[in-house]
């Protein structure tokens, strides 16, 4: 998935979760941050030992490779997916 489609800003009045945990998959450290509503984070570096984790292929953002929740747009798209599973 492209960081383009992943950051639409459609229905973003569909209620998503700002929090995740990053996990650093070099050190195992673990870092609740919150996540941009409308936008993607293509970089973050880990607070304890400063590597600087970037998406894993397929991936639009660090949240979706290494977070515990994905990014809020993720999240919406899915929301739409089910919703129309369900019509």
């Amino acid at each position: 998935m492209t960081a383009t489609s992943c950051c639409s800003h459609a229905d973003a009045d569909l209620p998503v979760e700002l929090h995740s945990t990053l996990t650093c998959p070099r050190c195992g450290a673990a870092s609740l941050q919150t996540m941009p509503e409308d936008a993607c984070l293509w970089f973050f570096t880990c607070p304890s030992c400063g590597a600087e984790l970037r998406p894993l292929p397929g991936d639009c953002c660090v949240f979706c490779s290494y977070g515990s929740v994905p990014c809020p747009p993720i999240q919406r798209q899915r929301q739409q997916q089910a919703a129309s599973a369900r019509r």
